[in-house]
């Protein structure tokens, strides 16, 4: 587990001496490049792959690209040292996304109806070929290239076959499942964070949250706030739960999708605050989905029974917990779910000045007057523990 400390303080109390000071500085250095590469490698591997793709526009010669970029990628992870493998690795990823990403354009372009099932499948066994080969210990960078190549091809085969059946919306979440599913797995197999913290864009969607983009706008909607955030929080408990008892690898994967789950539910609780939640309105309420004349009808016929949580509810409520979960994170060393409640406590703070309290000053002090005491209980709490310590 990874601890934030003041080490001059440390060194300056005789706790630590300079020379196991300088040596935990250079590991948290290097810990926050190694994840700095991470990102950045994926990255420029996705944009080099897609555009290549799109700017050769024909399966022959993206297949052919693929395939030197393959050999080069190969033959460097083979006769060069520890530099070459880093670039083979690479270059052998950008190799097999267009060898993969040409076959599945093909196949989409000439037998659309045949497109999903077979790059699926195709996906699929090149997914457990090289997942096979790295519990065996062989493969090295090329089994984690393949493993992360089939997932890829996998997943855009289920996609697309999806869409061209039109499955119904229970298959799809089911779906959505299945893919935060694998690109968890991927992820930690492989030890690519960002990978694993992909996986929370499909986890959201099983409850069709998600986010939009148009021109100079971003946008994020959740159109079911509250079990989002239950959803969410179940996600939470489980990655909490793996990084008290699984080995070091894992359970810093399971950490990143802690901390992902908390940004989202974040993200749901600011909806819910500024517009409410009729729970279940868009899964149990048929008539809000069927676009029949009675649409209004039925709908308010679901809100006369459904379960309501107000703005203000959700606004009293959201600082409420963010308040719990900043000195629960704290003292529990969880340093990335402090990071994300503190956050979105000035996010909300932010927000609620503006949406809701503008101009009720009696809300603010009421607000701090209730923070005081508060933050007087967990300094209190903090000087019985460190004298107990």
């Amino acid at each position: 587990m990874l601890y934030l400390t003041d080490v001059d303080r440390l060194e300056r109390d005789g706790v630590l001496s300079p020379e196991q000071g300088a040596a935990i500085r250079q590991g948290a250095r290097g810990a926050l490049l190694r994840a700095a590469v991470g990102v950045i490698l994926g990255f420029g591997i996705l944009a080099a792959t897609a555009g290549l793709i799109v700017w050769l526009a024909a399966p022959l010669p993206v297949a052919g690209a693929g395939l030197l970029f393959a050999a080069l990628g190969a033959l460097a992870l083979r006769r060069t040292g520890e530099d070459g493998r880093f670039l083979g690795g690479a270059v052998l990823l950008v190799g097999l996304g267009l060898l993969l990403g040409g076959l599945a354009t093909e196949l989409v372009s000439r037998a659309p109806g045949l497109a999903g099932p077979a790059t699926a499948a195709l996906g699929a066994a090149l997914a457990a070929g090289a997942a096979l080969a790295m519990r065996r210990g062989a493969g090295g960078l090329a089994a984690g290239a393949a493993l992360l190549a089939g997932i890829g091809l996998h997943l855009f085969g289920m996609g697309f076959w999806a869409a061209w059946a039109d499955w119904p919306t229970l298959a799809v979440s089911v779906l959505s499942l299945h893919a935060a599913a694998l690109l968890m797995l991927g992820g930690a197999a492989t030890d690519l964070r960002a990978l694993t913290a992909l996986a929370i864009v499909p986890f959201a969607q099983v409850l069709s949250t998600g986010t939009a983009y148009w021109h100079a706008t971003y946008a994020f909607f959740s159109p079911e706030p509250t079990l989002s955030i239950l959803q969410m929080a179940a996600l939470i408990g489980a990655a909490l739960w793996a990084m008290g008892r699984l080995p070091e690898r894992w359970a810093r994967h399971a950490g990143v999708l802690a901390v992902m789950a908390a940004v989202v539910a974040g993200l749901c609780a600011l909806v819910g605050s500024l517009f409410g939640d009729w729970v279940g309105e868009t899964i149990w309420a048929h008539g809000a989905m069927s676009g029949t004349s009675d649409w209004f009808a039925e709908r308010e016929a679901f809100r006369a029974e459904a379960i309501h949580v107000s703005r203000g509810a959700y606004t009293a409520a959201f600082a409420l917990f963010l308040a719990v979960a900043i000195a629960w994170a704290a003292e529990r060393h969880r340093r990335g779910l402090f990071n994300t409640a503190v956050a979105f406590a000035a996010i909300h703070a932010y927000t609620q000045a503006f949406e809701s309290f503008g101009d009720e000053p009696l809300a603010y002090v009421i607000g701090g007057l209730l923070a005081i005491p508060f933050a007087w209980g967990v300094w209190r709490i903090d000087r019985r523990w460190r004298a107990a310590a």
